[in-house]
């Protein structure tokens, strides 16, 4: 008989769970799920697995994310090429279109933030003198001890993590920069050292190198919105676009830069204008991510934002812009949106777990933001939370947070503990694991709100949900919260929809 715990065995079981169930807090909770239950659904495939969550941080761009999800795998995979980075992406395209994003994103997926990129503003160095930034001031220069370089081992050290080991390294507008920044490049794309001014070198076998440019953006733009003649009238065909792009990019890429630069240039990713649907995907990102701030930063002061359909549509035909792509739909947000919540908020005119309405004006012209009453009954300032996990390091972590604040928490790690518990105590909320013992968190969750028709359901998972369960999420108003996660993530999720009576009176 075979012992269950052996080394082929739980590589196998590494790749079924490419993300482990992690919280992050002030203390860290990190435990991998049991990946041999019975009970829980096989994960997909890592590449695909990987390329869906960039594919849900970057929209509208599938091309870029599954060229560069292969290199990522080649990497974990221990078959990334020595002596060279393990990847060099030159990403071209017209502005607004996710260049800069992809990389932040990626970064998130791999690290936990996306602030883990060392990132180079190329626009810093445009004189000739400026370069020697990066690498500091040789022997026998003035300043040759007290400047310090941009890129060093130890900065690009500081962009891994626990998780991956990977570092990320964007120079941002790279034809902005002066001739001699991609001189310099040359050996770092080819053999993965640079050597510093003082002597020392940098090694970026462990890296992948972004390289971002708006090269052929004017010229884009011509062909996505001609000016005169028979195709300005009866338009551009989605696939004839895509290559048309591609052929303009390529064009510039080869008269700016020199054949030997571009020669180690692994891939040349061209980013396509935004349609209609990959806007409006991002608006409804973006409000939920404004949710997500109101939630973290306001704590018991937090509300619930409801923005209808026809306010995302004015949202949209307002912000929608082929020259400018997202920038222009998240500075309307800010402009229509952020800025008069935030006055309603500084002048003490939302209330604490109140529901805040939007609609648009009689004129058409702007968004009324406005405090909507609640027909439920108000819940209890100190709620009963049932939670379901068979992580015990979180389950006693989360104990003692809720009862610093006087709330009752329920632990369960399995899903017939949890039902045996919903049916006495008939709990305000419930945070569910999606992969238990013997169920999944999403059923489990429609299964409590039949008994408890008033319960706030939430659902953890450290993967991607599957379609129907993404459904089910989106029908029932699940909020979902990705692994891994702040604690205040928890507890703010619960405080802004609960609305307890208490935190009102209090504030």
């Amino acid at each position: 008989m075979k012992e269950p715990n052996r080394p082929e065995e739980r590589r196998r079981n590494r790749v079924k769970n490419p993300t482990p169930a992690i919280i992050k807090s002030e203390g860290t909770v990190d435990k991998p799920k049991n990946s041999q239950s019975k009970a829980k659904k096989p994960s997909a495939d890592p590449i695909e697995d990987l390329t869906s969550v960039l594919s849900q941080k970057v929209v509208g761009q599938p091309t870029a994310t599954k060229v560069i999800v292969p290199y990522i795998q080649m990497f974990q995979a221990g078959l990334a090429p020595e002596g060279r980075p393990v990847g060099v992406f030159l990403l071209l395209g017209p502005t607004g279109t996710g260049k800069t994003k992809t990389v932040e994103a990626l970064a998130e997926v791999l690290h936990g933030t996306e602030k883990n990129v060392l990132k180079v503003d190329c626009g810093e160095f445009q004189m000739e003198h400026e370069v020697a930034k990066l690498i500091g001031a040789p022997p026998g220069y003035l300043g040759h001890r007290e400047t310090q370089p941009m890129l060093t081992q130890q900065k690009l050290n500081a962009v891994t993590s626990e998780k991956c080991n990977l570092s990320l390294v964007l120079f941002d507008e790279i034809e902005k920069a002066a001739p001699s920044m991609t001189r310099l490049l040359l050996g770092v794309l080819d053999k993965g050292i640079l050597r510093l001014g003082d002597n020392s070198t940098v090694n970026f076998e462990k890296s992948l190198v972004f390289l971002t440019s708006n090269l052929g953006a004017r010229e884009m733009m011509r062909e996505i919105n001609p000016d005169f003649g028979f195709q300005s009238v009866k338009g551009v065909e989605r696939s004839d676009l895509t290559s048309k792009l591609q052929n303009i990019a390529l064009v510039a890429v080869r008269k700016r830069f020199s054949p030997e630069f571009v020669n180690r240039i692994d891939c040349i990713i061209t980013y396509q204008p935004l349609s209609a649907e990959s806007l409006s995907a991002i608006l409804d990102k973006q409000i939920a991510d404004l949710q997500n701030h109101v939630n973290t930063r306001l704590a018991n002061r937090s509300f619930t934002l409801e923005v209808p359909q026809d306010a995302r549509e004015f949202l949209l035909k307002k912000g929608t812009s082929s020259e400018y792509g997202a920038r222009e739909l998240n500075r309307t947000i800010h402009r229509h949106l952020t800025q008069p919540l935030a006055t309603l908020v500084a002048t003490n005119q939302v209330s604490p777990g109140s529901r805040v309405g939007v609609d648009v004006a009689e004129d058409g012209e702007k968004l009324n933001i406005r405090t909507v009453e609640s027909t439920t009954a108000p819940m209890p300032a100190n709620p009963t939370v049932l939670l379901v996990d068979d992580n015990r390091d979180l389950l006693h972590f989360l104990e003692r947070l809720m009862a610093n604040d006087g709330w009752t928490l329920l632990t369960a790690e399995s899903a017939t503990d949890a039902k045996r518990l919903v049916q006495e105590h008939k709990p305000n909320a419930a945070l569910l694991d999606y992969m238990l013992p013997d169920g999944n968190g999403v059923e489990l969750g429609v299964e409590f709100l039949q008994a408890v028709p008033q319960m706030l359901v939430i659902v953890m998972t450290g993967t991607i949900l599957p379609p129907e369960e993404e459904a089910l999420c989106e029908e029932h108003n699940f909020p979902v919260l990705r692994k891994p996660f702040l604690a205040s993530d928890v507890m703010n999720q619960i405080r802004s929809r609960l609305a307890p009576a208490g935190d009102a009176v209090r504030a």
